[in-house]
């Protein structure tokens, strides 16, 4: 187009770029209904990513696990043993640890005194009392 990338932040910011740009968005054509036609979506609801059948999410399951083991254990373990023991599976992911451990202590830092983990020692994490 010939502009160089400060012309074109310039003429991204110009008072009518925004408006430009939510109706270019809201002119995009609204999904289709299921009719129940071969192909078509919806209808059923699907279980979020990563829930098992009995609707266990990777952090319920590693309560689960933790509550069993009655000893801290590290990420890797705790992906293992709900895999092995059928409560939550990856949904494909290639970092399943690190995303629990992630999910592990963002409860820890939102919940405080009330979440459900606390962190043993480097890398461990074991349930608080209340809760096994």
């Amino acid at each position: 187009d010939g502009m160089t990338a400060s012309e074109r932040a310039m003429a991204e910011s110009a008072p009518g770029a925004k408006k430009a740009a939510r109706v270019a968005r809201d002119a995009r054509p609204a999904p289709q209904r299921d009719t129940g036609e071969r192909g078509a979506t919806g209808g059923k609801r699907k279980t979020k990513a990563g829930q098992a059948k009995d609707g266990l999410s990777c952090l319920d399951a590693a309560v689960k696990v933790l509550a069993e083991s009655n000893a801290p254990m590290h990420c890797k373990e705790l992906i293992e043993a709900m895999a092995a023991k059928g409560y939550w599976t990856t949904p494909g992911g290639r970092t399943p640890h690190a995303t629990l451990y992630s999910a592990i202590t963002r409860e820890i830092a939102m919940k405080g005194d009330d979440s459900r983990f606390r962190k043993a020692e480097r890398g461990r994490f074991e349930l608080v009392k209340g809760d096994r």
